[in-house]
């Protein structure tokens, strides 16, 4: 994943997230929409959206590092 220059508001995150939802284990789904109750740093919604971002189009491995990098994103929050 490249760097991204764009700033992506916490209803970017929320959409993206909805349009993943049927590719994402449950448990991060749910986690996901917790930790967007609330409002977040710029960096970590910019962080958040990459990792959901084309993430059914990743490979199997991929999914697994996102998966890994998201859990460490939320449970930190």
């Amino acid at each position: 994943m490249g760097e991204c220059k764009l700033d992506h508001s916490r209803q970017d995150v929320l959409n993206k997230l909805e349009q993943q939802r049927d590719h994402l284990p449950e448990d991060i789904y749910s986690s996901f929409s917790s930790y967007l109750e609330k409002e977040r740093p710029q960096l970590e919604l910019n962080e958040a959206f990459h990792l959901l971002k084309k993430y059914d189009l990743s490979s199997e491995e991929e999914q697994q590092e996102r998966n890994k990098k998201m859990q460490e994103l939320l449970q930190n929050n």
